[in-house]
């Protein structure tokens, strides 16, 4: 396994650490509201369509969040830009 090359730099300066601390307590967070939900999978399914659409406009295909979700919950639904 080679290691990434990070022998030449001091990982645990004042400003990583508080951003460390920052983005632990914000997966704590995340995790304490997502325990309340029934159906976590929501979740999870709202970042990969953010992510798909927005990958999708670099390609110059342009969508909605609504076309999205219609394509995946109503059968029947056709939008080629949402596909």
């Amino acid at each position: 396994m080679k290691l990434l090359p990070f022998n030449d730099f001091d990982l645990k300066t004042p400003r990583i650490l508080e951003a460390l601390n920052k983005a632990s307590r914000s997966l704590v967070e995340l995790k304490g509201f997502s325990n309340s939900i029934s159906n976590k999978h929501i979740l999870i399914n709202a970042i990969t369509i953010n992510e798909a659409k927005d990958s999708s406009e670099i390609k110059n295909i342009v969508t909605t969040h609504d076309s999205i979700y219609k394509v995946l919950t109503e059968s029947g639904y056709k939008d080629e830009s949402a596909k």
